[in-house]
């Protein structure tokens, strides 16, 4: 089981922070424990790259890159590609069971020995990932 204290957000996390939607107040949570060195936020390069394409495609490219501006004035690492994340985001997507980008926020977890926090039904059925689902 992935330590308590470390945490991958997926792009639903930041999304439903974005828009106060049901969790949001769990996701304010960890970024305000973050802020305070209690705990460990991570994103993936895909999240960032999703939530840019989201955000613009729903809001226009202003919007966008205000969301990222935001996102990037959190405690957050974000987490490029690496080898080991590579080989287990390339396992999922041979699966057949995942999204690209999914692949690549998921394999980043069990890499980084985080906990998923996210909104996504795709994630429930990797038992192999540790998550925590947020309020739908």
């Amino acid at each position: 089981m992935p330590p308590r204290n470390t945490f991958v957000l997926d792009t639903s996390a930041l999304l439903a922070l974005r828009s106060d939607e049901p969790g949001a107040d769990r996701v304010e949570a960890l970024l305000l424990q973050a802020k305070r060195d209690q705990c460990r936020l991570l994103i993936s390069f895909m999240t960032r790259m999703e939530l840019l394409y989201r955000v613009w495609r729903e809001e226009g490219e202003e919007a966008a890159r205000e969301a990222l501006r935001l996102v990037d004035s959190f405690a957050i690492e974000w987490v490029s590609c690496e080898p080991d994340i590579l080989e287990t985001a390339s396992r999922f997507k041979a699966q057949g069971r995942l999204s690209l980008a999914d692949c690549w926020i998921g394999a980043t977890a069990i890499v980084r020995e985080a906990t998923l926090v996210h909104k996504d039904p795709e994630f429930i059925r990797f038992k192999e990932i540790g998550q925590e689902v947020l309020r739908r």
